[in-house]
This record gives C-alpha cells, structure tokens and sequence, in this order.
C-alpha cells in the first residue's frame, strides 16, 4: 500500500497550487511502482482538507495572479488537475477522510474508488457561498455517485454536512470512529491486492470508469471481449485457474505498468 498524506496541520491541510503539483507527482509515481497495489489518501491533523487556501483573499481564486493561464490563454482549475490525474491512475485509490473536506476538500476525491470517513468529517460543497460553481469536475462525478438530485441540493445551498448523512447519501463508503479510519482503510486496501491480479484490477478499474460516459452497453461489450480474447492466453490466468482447482492461494506473475496487454489504453488507440 501507499499512502499520500496532505501535510498542512497548521492550515486544516488547504489546498494550493504546491499541494496540487505534489498531489499530481505523487500519483506519477504511484502508477510507476510495480510494488504498489492500492493507494490511501488521508490528511494531517484534524482536518481532511478544509477547502482552498483562502489565507490571501479573493485573489486565490484569479488565474492572472499568480501567471496560472496556459500558453494558449486559457485557465485551468487546479482541483480538476487533480481529480483527471486521480480518475488517469491505475491503482485502486481510497480516501481515508479523517476531519473536514470542505469544497476542493471533497471534489477531488470524487474519482477516487472509495471514500470512508471518520466521525469528524464534514463536508460541504460550498461554491455558491463563495460565488464560484461546482470545480474538479464535480458536476460530471458528483451526479454519478449520489444521484442528480442530491447533487443539485448540495450543490445549491453549499451548507456544511455530516458523516452520516455522507454515508446513507453514498458519498462515502463507511463511518468509522477517528482511531480505527486507517486501520480500516488499509484492511480494504489489502482485500483489492491479496489475491488479486494486478492487471485485471488496472482493467477493471478502466471499465468501470470509462464506460459511465457510454451511450450503449455496445461499447463495453467490444472492449471487453478484446480484452478477454488478449488475457485468455496470460500467466496470470493460467495461474488463476491453477490455484483455484488447487484450492491455494493465487500467486500472479503480472504487474502494473510492465504487463497491460496491447492496446492499453483503449481510449487513445483508434484501432482498438
């Protein structure tokens, strides 16, 4: 397992353009480990991520302040850098939210797999408090996870919520006392790598993502008989259907980067 842990205490762990670099660098170098398998994100102290850094007023939020437009003159919202690298990676990925995850906060954990939270974690989608819209791509993941109409209410009055009602929501996963969330997490973390491939989790997670935006289930019926048809003849099936009529445990050869079949990934190949 890894685990990134946003590390500003002092300033309930907010988010700023440092933080969004470092969060982007450290999910390269997740995808680029073939020891890591799943991946826990946490914050520091008690807080999750309380939001924006708002320390130096309005400005914040100006692209031209701080020399943050592209070549081409146009902005691009740090939060959603984040949230595209998180949905871009090819390992299970879980928010362990200790303490409040306000605005940024929660929206850029959106695409990751699961989201548990502790007893102390607050949430709050607060953008229209704030006179902003919804950011990290939010509006495309937030209706997927908890329905539009939760979305839209949330979204709309940006009041702050609690676990509980996260939980019946299906915002998170679980509610776990504050000493107990990691342990919890990393127990998780462990059931998607102990006897698993790691290919077939890399795939999984990619079909399962990818085919929200599809028309027709066409789509995924052509994907994943490709993908059958180039993992039928792998080591790890072979040894997957070894050990399961020798009831034993599976001991899979492949790993991620190095063994994603031809044609991964589907999305960027025309031919595919």
């Amino acid at each position: 397992m890894a685990t990134i842990t946003l590390d500003r205490p002092e300033r309930l762990n907010t988010f700023t353009d440092t933080m969004q670099r470092e969060l982007v660098e450290a999910f390269d170098r997740v995808d680029a480990s073939v020891e890591v398998r799943a991946l826990v994100v946490t914050g520091s102290g008690r807080a999750f991520c309380g939001g924006a850094d708002l320390s130096s007023g309005a400005s914040v939020f100006d692209p031209d302040a701080d020399g943050r437009r592209q070549t081409d003159g146009r902005h691009r919202d740090e939060g959603g850098l984040v949230a595209l690298r998180a949905f871009e990676c090819t390992k299970p990925v879980i928010a362990a939210i200790n303490g409040p995850a306000i605005g940024v906060g929660i929206t850029m954990t959106l695409p990751f797999d699961v989201r548990m939270a502790s007893t102390a974690a607050r949430f709050g989608f607060v953008f229209t408090r704030r006179g902003l819209v919804p950011e990290a791509c939010s509006s495309w993941f937030l209706p997927r996870i908890v329905g539009i109409g939760q979305a839209l209410e949330w979204c709309y009055s940006g009041r702050v919520f609690g676990a509980d009602e996260a939980r019946r929501a299906g915002l998170v996963r679980s509610v776990h006392e504050p000493d107990e969330l990691l342990t919890a997490a990393y127990e998780l973390a462990h059931t998607f790598a102990a006897e698993t491939s790691p290919v077939s989790v890399t795939l999984t997670r990619a079909l399962l993502w990818r085919m929200l935006g599809e028309a027709h289930p066409i789509a995924a019926h052509r994907v994943d008989s490709a993908l059958v048809d180039v993992l039928s003849r792998s080591a790890d099936v072979q040894e997957g259907v070894s050990s399961f009529l020798e009831k034993r445990p599976a001991r899979f050869p492949s790993t991620v980067p190095g063994d994603l079949p031809p044609g991964y990934p589907w999305w960027d190949d025309p031919e595919f």
